[in-house]
């Protein structure tokens, strides 16, 4: 396995890197990827033996298919950039300003064209089919992934598979996990309103600040006294806005805030224990309120089977001692969307290196990559196809 490949795959670092660089310098947020997609379904034009297809406006996707019938396995990458103003002084730091590839998208794009390039060019035997899938949009809710599905990308796949670059894991190390990978972000806008006055004369208002500030306190006890603590649930409220001054007492208090799941809301009920505790606040003070409570991406729930299949391939090319296995994360990725019509696995790629400052968390506007492991991303992927395909 290891040395069929091994040659086309340590000549192509050079390229991948290259591509990195470009994408890192020409950054673009979620469902305005035009010049990302146009720029990825160029250097596809360039591999022999690839169906390419554009499922939506900014994406690409390309497929390669086996000298026989065979199962039909889908790898991912994600495109788009962040509203995030870069500050890395860097030779190929970004040219638009407030717009950053802050979460390793563009190195997630270039690990999977460097697999396309080191598949094609040693004309690899396999049974079935690939799907490259170079989705857009995984910073923005709804997603690119639903769109991508919704286009038909997923028809026929039997499996599917996704790497992320991760920061806060060392570099050389990779991160698996069956079973609960990643949360489900929800969001939620709650307005409380009630009647505003002077701050000197409370008897003649309705406070919505020390309603609200009630209400913000309850909802706490959803985790803590309405479901069980193995769970895994997480309510935060990251903004609680008035508007006025120390001598008013506001008509209006805005909020907003996450849940984190791993669960269906159908059980957990979150939204409807939400209502009921603000619903008795409000209505027990004389203040009204609107709730706006959405859904976002489901949770990564990586498939057992899958999950061991690449666990097998990262042990054979680089060791047990290499593999984490790696608890749930409270963070979101549209992926879920992929795994709700065929099983699959989303595994991490260590990538801190505090010799190089490689120490940012994504979302950070000095959040870099440690090119170094991006070959290894490609090896993976590249050795998925040849080992699962031929099983």
């Amino acid at each position: 396995m290891v040395t069929q490949l091994e040659n086309y795959i340590s000549e192509v670092e050079d390229d991948v890197i290259g591509w990195r660089r470009h994408l890192h310098e020409h950054p673009e947020l979620s469902f305005k990827e035009f010049n990302t997609a146009d720029y990825i379904y160029d250097i596809l034009s360039n591999f022999e033996g690839l169906e390419i297809s554009r499922p939506t406006q900014t994406s690409v996707m390309a497929v390669m298919k086996g000298k026989r019938p065979g199962k039909v396995m889908a790898l991912r990458a994600d495109i788009d950039a962040l509203p995030i103003h870069e500050l890395n002084d860097i030779s190929y730091k970004s040219r638009e300003k407030g717009i950053m590839h802050a979460c390793g998208h563009d190195g997630h794009t270039a690990m999977l064209l460097g697999t396309i390039k080191v598949l094609t060019e040693s004309k690899v035997d396999f049974n079935g089919e690939v799907r490259f899938f170079f989705q857009h949009a995984e910073e923005h809710f709804p997603g690119g992934a639903v769109e991508m599905v919704e286009n038909g990308a997923m028809d026929g796949v039997d499996f599917v598979i996704g790497q992320h670059l991760m920061s806060n894991q060392e570099k050389g190390k990779f991160g698996l996990r069956s079973g609960k990978m990643m949360a489900a972000a929800d969001a939620f806008w709650l307005d409380i309103n009630g009647k505003g006055g002077h701050g000197g004369m409370p008897h003649e208002t309705t406070d919505s600040i020390v309603i609200a500030a009630q209400v913000v306190s309850n909802l706490q006890t959803i985790v803590s006294r309405n479901l069980s603590p193995f769970d895994n649930v997480v309510l935060t409220i990251g903004s609680f806005v008035a508007e006025g001054a120390g001598n008013v007492i506001s008509n209006q208090v805005k909020i907003s805030g996450t849940v984190r799941r791993f669960r269906d809301n159908q059980e957990l009920k979150v939204p409807e224990l939400m209502e009921r505790i603000i619903n008795g606040i409000t209505s027990a003070h004389g203040a009204e309120y609107e709730l706006e409570y959405v859904e976002g991406y489901d949770p990564v729930i990586n498939d057992e089977s899958v999950t061991a299949k690449v666990e097998d391939v990262i042990k054979e090319l680089y060791g047990e001692s290499r593999i984490e296995y790696v608890e749930p994360s409270t963070g979101a990725e549209d992926f879920s969307g992929y795994l709700k019509k065929a099983p699959g696995t989303f595994y991490t790629i260590g990538m801190r290196d505090e010799s190089k400052g490689i120490i940012h968390p994504h979302h950070h506007p000095r959040f870099n990559i440690q090119e170094d492991v991006l070959i290894d991303g490609v090896r993976i992927y590249a050795n998925l196809v040849h080992v699962i395909l031929n099983e």
